[in-house]
């Protein structure tokens, strides 16, 4: 009698000291960890999961979207890298913030983002790779010695190592948290590649450099910063879910694929270059999987805006790097802002699934909130709406999302609603030339699109649909007026 009471005490002692643990374990279940994957420059038709016939092979890509969903209708909240960046953060349109990062932080002191967000949800935060949203002060600094304030660390992110700015933009050094691992003491010629136009290829401007601090070595390194940080995270922080945000500065100029992958593709130094960067997407998803965090990680890939890739390309290598889409990165056409997004969570997310409805880059805090069942205050993601419910049913019809606004380079803001359509002027609006073009007598002063007919954008019905034209009109001047759509 007296041996089986021990026997029922001892394992009311078990199950009352384990009961914080159980309760820790049965928390993180709800609280996936997630790896947000962002590539730059990346096209539309370069993963061969987007585009059958992509001249660049992207098996780690295709996989992922195999056992996850890939989205056909996502867009970047601008065709280029700062403001996109600045929407995926904020949850917030880009043209509604008047900060320059060429002077200070781009992002608002006390704006939520996705790290503060997830952050105050007991998540582990790190940012690996490029920044580009400024520092307080600017970027031209007298003293690397001081702290680079208004940067990750100061905008939710525990950890940060990585670029100021993209690897075409002097000066080049890295900086880890708010410091300068080694100032950029010397100084780097331009740099151009033959065969190419001045923006492409191993391009970079003349500026200030690290000592030591070699282009080519960028890409491997931050590969293996990402490996190392999952493995001490598992190691030192496994009870607390993590948000890995790894914005990589690659398949952006200058491309400089090593070795191992030169020659592995059909489109150029820009291909191989591409098929680096799914190799780094690999080695980030092994190791998810070798550390045993599969089943609950989950695993969010994508790209900033389009590539920068002209006609002359498209007919030299046979490669059409945004598909069937008009224009490149800058454009207010579908080209610069039409993105390759794929979402991966075992259990959660069918696998070899594919959803057709619109979602955009800033609707990411709101399906993070959702998911987390957290209520975002009024002044934080103000554009961002959840695709949560798309991610539990693809071909649901109810769409979440009815209107998106982008931005192109020339700060041109294009309107879709529905399947429609709307540019406010005729031209690119970006980097397709001519930019802008003036209207002639009788002629469309601005272009409209029937996306659900003609993806490639090629039918002007400006002219044919001119109530169409006036109400987008409309609506786009409400949007822009209000200040918490």
């Amino acid at each position: 009698m007296i041996i089986r009471l021990l026997r029922l005490l001892s394992l009311v002692l078990f199950c009352t000291s384990s009961w914080p643990a159980l309760m820790a374990q049965e928390v993180d279940s709800d609280r996936p960890h997630i790896v947000l994957i962002m590539a730059d420059d990346m096209g539309y038709g370069d993963p061969r999961c987007f585009n059958p016939d992509s001249r660049i092979p992207t098996p780690n890509i295709d996989r992922l979207a195999r056992q996850g969903m890939l989205f056909t209708d996502a867009h970047s909240p601008a065709s280029v890298c700062v403001p996109t960046r600045y929407g995926l953060l904020t949850g917030r349109y880009p043209f509604r913030s008047e900060r320059s990062e060429q002077v200070e932080s781009r992002i608002e002191p006390g704006r939520m983002t996705l790290a503060s967000m997830l952050a105050k949800q007991g998540y582990v935060t790190a940012c690996l790779g490029k920044w580009h949203q400024g520092f307080d002060g600017g970027k031209v600094r007298q003293d690397y010695e001081l702290p680079l304030a208004g940067g990750p660390v100061d905008r939710g992110f525990d950890y940060f190592y990585g670029l100021p700015a993209s690897l075409d933009i002097p000066p080049y050094y890295w900086i880890e948290n708010d410091h300068c691992v080694a100032a950029p003491t010397e100084t780097i010629e331009d740099n151009f590649s033959d065969g190419w136009t001045r923006i492409q290829g191993a391009f970079w401007r003349a500026g200030n450099i690290a000592p030591q601090f070699r282009h080519v070595d960028v890409l491997p390194q931050l590969r293996q910063r990402a490996v190392d940080y999952l493995k001490q995270h598992q190691k030192n922080n496994s009870e607390k879910p993590l948000f890995l945000y790894l914005p990589l500065p690659a398949p952006h100029t200058p491309w400089l694929p090593t070795r191992r992958y030169q020659g592995k593709s059909r489109a150029g130094e820009y291909g191989d270059f591409t098929f680096q960067v799914d190799s780094v997407v690999g080695e980030v998803l092994k190791t998810i999987k070798e550390l045993e965090m599969y089943d609950n990680t989950l695993v969010i890939f994508t790209s900033d805006n389009g590539p920068v890739w002209y006609p002359a390309d498209v007919e030299k290598f046979d490669h059409r790097s945004t598909g069937a889409l008009r224009g490149m990165k800058g454009d207010a056409w579908e080209g610069g802002h039409r993105m390759p997004f794929v979402v991966r969570w075992p259990g959660n997310v069918r696998a070899g699934g594919r959803c057709p409805q619109m979602i955009c880059h800033t609707d990411l805090m709101a399906t993070l909130a959702e998911l987390l069942e957290i209520e975002l205050p009024e002044n934080a993601g103000e554009d961002s709406l959840s695709f949560l419910p798309l991610l539990k049913d693809p071909e649901r019809s109810e769409p979440t999302r009815t209107t998106l606004v982008t931005q192109s380079s020339g700060r041109v803001l294009a309107l879709r609603d529905g399947n429609w359509k709307l540019i406010p002027q005729l031209g690119s609006g970006g980097f397709t030339k001519p930019r802008r073009e003036e209207p002639v007598a009788n002629g469309p002063k601005g272009q409209l699109y029937r996306l659900d007919l003609d993806l490639s954008e090629s039918t002007n019905l400006w002219l044919d649909e001119r109530k169409q034209v006036a109400r987008m009109t409309k609506l786009l001047q409400e949007i822009k007026a209000s200040s918490n759509p």
